[in-house]
C-alpha cells in the first residue's frame, strides 16, 4: 500500500510539472539593491532652524521664521477672558509668507509701556517701578507671588494651550511671562546683588512650569534657563546670550549651568535655540572678529545643539556683504538637523532608504514622509504615506533605514521616477529640503530611483 501511495504521489508531481504550475515555492525576495546618493549642502531657509529676524519681510537673508513678543494684556481682557486678534494677526502674517512663528508672552518688559492685564492693576495687583536697563519706570514688575495672578498666569497658559497646541504657524513657544522681558530672572533684584529677590518661589515656578508641560503636548517649548525643576519635564532651553555667555566653566553661563543640571544630553528630545548677543551679531563675521568681547561660535554651537537664534543684523538694512555674508551664512546652516539620504533602493513593490542625520540636532517634529511616483512629463500620478518618523535620527550615528510598501499597478507602461518628500504642516511653508543632489529635480521632491511598468 505505501509502495502504491509513493507513486501515485510521483505521478501527480510529474503532472503537475507537465502542466507547468512550479513544484517549488516562490523564493523570498531578493535583498534590495541600494544606490548611493550624492550629498550637497541643503538650504539655509530649511523650515524650524537657522537665524530668524523679528517678524517682517526681509531680502536680505533666507529665513524660515519670524520672531516677535506680545504682552498678556493684549489678550487677557479679565479672569478666564481672552482675546486673541494680537496674536492672531501675527500669526496669520507670518504664516502668509510661508514662515513659522517663534514667540514670547510677557508680563515685564524693560522700556515698554506694562504687560500686566489692566484688571489686575485695577484690583490692586503690588507692582514695583525700576530704574534698570533703561526702563526708567516705564514697566512695572508684578508681585508675582499675589495668588490673583498665579491663578492668572495659569488660566493663561491653560487657555493658550488649548488653542493654539499643534498649531502649525507656530514653531516653538518660549515660556516667557516671569521677570525682565519674560527671561525668568528679575538681576539685579535677586537677592543677592540687591536685598530685594522679585522672583516668584520655588513652588510657583514648578506650578508654572509644570502647567506649561500638561497645557502642550505637541507645539514645543523652550525655557530661558535649565533647573531642577524642569530637567525632567518636555521643556527645551533657549540661551538669549549666545556666543557671549554660552561656554563653560563660567557658572551663570548656558552650558556650564547644563552640565550643573545633568541635562547635557536632552537636546537629543527636546530643542534648544536662543539669541545671538546683540552686541556681537554686526561684528562676528568679520575677519578677523572685531567684537571686544565674543566665544567662539563654533564650540557654542557644537556645545548647546542649538537649531535657531535671533539674528536681526543679519536682516536689518543691507545686512551682511561680500565675504562676511557667507561666513554668516554657513553658521546659519551649522545650526539644527541637516537630513541626507546617503542610500536608497527602489523596486516595483518597495521603498527604502538610509537617512544620515550630518548636523547637530534632529528634526523635532513628526511631520509626515510621503512617496510619489512622477511620470515623464513631471506629473505627480500616485503617492503613498509611509509611516516614517524623522525625530529619533540624531546626529553623528549611523542612518537610519526605512521601509516602506508601494504598489504602482493600475499606473500605464513607462518609466517613473520615486520621490520623497517632507511636507510642511504649514500649507504654504517651506518643505523640509534634504541635503543631496537630487533634491528639486522634481520641486519640492528628493528623486530616489525609477521603476518601470509594462
Amino acid at each position: 500500500m505505501r509502495r502504491a501511495l509513493r507513486l501515485t504521489a510521483a505521478l501527480l508531481a510529474a503532472l503537475t510539472l507537465a502542466a507547468g504550475t512550479p513544484a517549488a515555492a516562490t523564493p523570498a525576495p531578493t535583498a534590495p539593491q541600494w544606490t548611493a546618493l550624492s550629498y550637497a549642502s541643503a538650504p539655509a531657509d530649511n523650515p524650524l532652524k537657522g537665524f530668524m529676524p523679528f517678524a517682517g519681510s526681509y531680502q536680505t537673508f533666507p529665513y524660515s521664521q519670524e520672531w516677535f513678543y506680545l504682552p498678556v494684556r493684549d489678550v487677557m481682557t479679565g479672569p478666564k477672558q481672552f482675546r486673541w486678534d494680537a496674536l492672531e494677526r501675527q500669526l496669520n502674517a507670518i504664516a502668509a509668507r510661508g514662515h513659522q512663528a517663534v514667540f514670547r508672552f510677557y508680563l515685564d518688559y524693560p522700556g515698554k509701556p506694562s504687560g500686566i492685564p489692566q484688571y489686575l492693576l485695577d484690583q490692586g495687583l503690588v507692582t514695583r517701578p525700576y530704574p534698570d536697563f533703561g526702563n526708567n519706570g516705564v514697566s512695572v514688575s508684578p508681585d508675582y507671588s499675589d495668588p490673583r495672578l498665579v491663578t492668572a498666569i495659569d488660566d493663561f497658559i491653560t487657555a493658550l494651550g488649548r488653542r493654539y497646541d499643534g498649531d502649525p504657524r507656530i514653531g516653538f513657544l518660549t515660556l516667557g511671562l516671569i521677570g525682565f522681558w519674560g527671561e525668568w530672572h528679575t538681576w539685579p533684584y535677586d537677592g543677592w546683588t540687591q536685598p530685594e529677590n522679585w522672583m516668584p518661589s520655588t513652588d510657583i515656578l514648578q506650578r508654572i512650569l509644570d502647567r506649561f508641560d500638561s497645557s502642550f503636548n505637541k507645539t514645543r517649548l523652550l525655557a530661558r534657563y535649565p533647573s531642577a525643576q524642569n530637567k525632567t519635564l518636555g521643556i527645551g532651553y533657549h540661551d538669549d546670550s549666545f556666543a557671549f555667555e554660552t561656554l563653560p566653566p563660567t557658572s551663570w553661563h548656558f552650558v556650564q549651568r547644563l552640565i550643573d543640571e545633568g541635562v547635557t544630553d536632552k537636546w537629543q528630545r527636546e530643542p534648544v535655540g536662543g539669541e545671538l548677543r546683540p552686541e556681537i551679531q554686526s561684528c562676528l563675521w568679520d575677519q578677523p572678529v572685531t567684537c571686544s568681547q565674543y566665544e567662539d561660535y563654533p564650540q557654542s554651537v557644537a556645545q548647546t545643539h542649538a537649531s535657531w537664534l535671533i539674528n536681526h543684523a543679519a536682516f536689518a538694512g543691507t545686512g551682511y556683504t561680500g565675504d562676511e555674508y557667507f561666513r554668516a551664512l554657513a553658521a546659519a546652516k551649522s545650526l539644527g538637523y541637516e537630513l541626507t539620504v546617503t542610500e536608497a533602493a527602489v523596486s516595483r513593490d518597495r521603498v527604502a532608504v538610509r537617512i544620515a542625520n550630518r548636523g547637530t540636532a534632529p528634526f523635532y517634529y513628526d511631520w509626515a514622509p510621503e512617496l510619489a511616483a512622477v511620470d515623464s512629463s513631471g506629473r505627480i500620478v500616485k503617492r503613498w504615506r509611509t509611516g516614517w518618523n524623522l525625530t529619533g535620527i540624531l546626529p553623528g550615528q549611523d542612518p537610519a533605514e526605512l521601509t516602506a510598501r508601494i504598489d504602482i499597478r493600475g499606473l500605464r507602461a513607462g518609466s517613473y521616477d520615486i520621490v520623497a518628500r517632507v511636507a510642511n504642516p504649514l500649507p504654504n511653508g517651506i518643505p523640509l529640503r534634504f541635503a543631496n543632489t537630487s533634491q528639486d529635480i522634481h520641486s519640492g521632491w528628493l528623486t530616489l530611483g525609477t521603476v518601470t511598468t509594462r
